[in-house]
């Protein structure tokens, strides 16, 4: 069974608080998944059924990001995705020091990949395995059609407009036509509030900047990293997890066929062979 509850946390001399979403219990291995961007997402809409069928092995915590679903909605959010994740990444070390853990895999989609990476590099020690899942970050990547949706749905939002971004996140439509479904519905509830459309529009803000991971950077996280990637991911290309695989200095590349960048919700039982291998050292 999947327990909400609201974790408060102290950042940058504030408060805010996140939505978490958890499984398992406290003397298993602690697993954060960190979820994407994109309008109306939350910690449930990406990891529900992971963090359901995980929970027996291991205390998942599938937070709402800070700017996203029901954790805090910052009035003066930085602008810009590479601030703003700043930002989010504090809160989320901040999160795992009060849920009093004190090793954490981290498993990152997207955006959540770059959160992923700044924790690491913030806070080696507190981090275990990380599994990097059509991850953003790296430099010089085409940005493409999808990616450009995504970043400007509120110039146009409805659920008509959602449901056509969802659909390019996929490889094959019509067997996931009733997931694509009932995620808009889901997400249309967040998509209609100010405060989700207001953290949306600082994220994505053009006046802002991006965060991008020198090969530098990835010379220093020494963790054991797995790069996932759907080899027809319409909106971050593979060639993005390959950079990461060939910079950071002990990390594996895995490819998925006939798989968009929703690798978690098109091949759930790949996804969780891959992370569940990761962790026990079998991969």
């Amino acid at each position: 069974m999947i327990a909400s509850s609201d974790v408060a946390v102290k950042v940058r001399g504030g408060e805010l608080t996140f939505r978490l979403h958890e499984t398992g219990g406290r003397g298993t291995e602690a697993v954060l998944f960190l979820h994407g961007s994109g309008p109306g997402a939350t910690g449930l809409s990406n990891w529900e059924r992971i963090i359901a069928g995980l929970g027996d092995r291991f205390w998942c915590l599938a937070p709402d990001q800070i700017g996203f679903g029901d954790s805090s909605h910052p009035a003066d959010a930085p602008r810009g995705m590479g601030p703003f994740n700043e930002l989010r990444a504090e809160a989320l070390l901040a999160l795992v020091d009060a849920l009093g853990a004190t090793k954490v895999h981290l498993v990152g989609n997207s955006m959540g990949g770059q959160l992923a990476l700044l924790m690491a590099l913030a806070r080696p020690a507190l981090v275990g395995k990380i599994l990097l899942m059509g991850s953003g970050g790296a430099p010089d990547m085409p940005v493409s059609p999808g990616l450009t949706h995504l970043r400007e749905f509120y110039a146009s939002p409805s659920a008509e407009s959602l449901k056509g971004l969802l659909s390019e996140f996929v490889y094959d439509l019509e067997p996931m036509r009733g997931t694509i479904d009932r995620v808009v519905t889901e997400r249309m509830a967040y998509v209609n509030r100010e405060d989700v459309r207001r953290s949306h529009e600082a994220s994505f803000d053009p006046a802002g900047t991006r965060r991008f991971f020198t090969p530098e950077e990835l010379a220093t996280v020494t963790h054991d990293v797995l790069c996932v990637h759907g080899r027809d991911d319409r909106i971050i290309p593979v060639d993005a997890s390959r950079y990461f695989a060939d910079n950071l200095p002990n990390a594996g590349l895995y490819v998925i066929g006939q798989c968009g960048h929703w690798t978690q919700i098109e091949h759930p039982e790949t996804f969780e062979r891959l992370l569940t291998g990761l962790i026990d050292g079998r991969i």
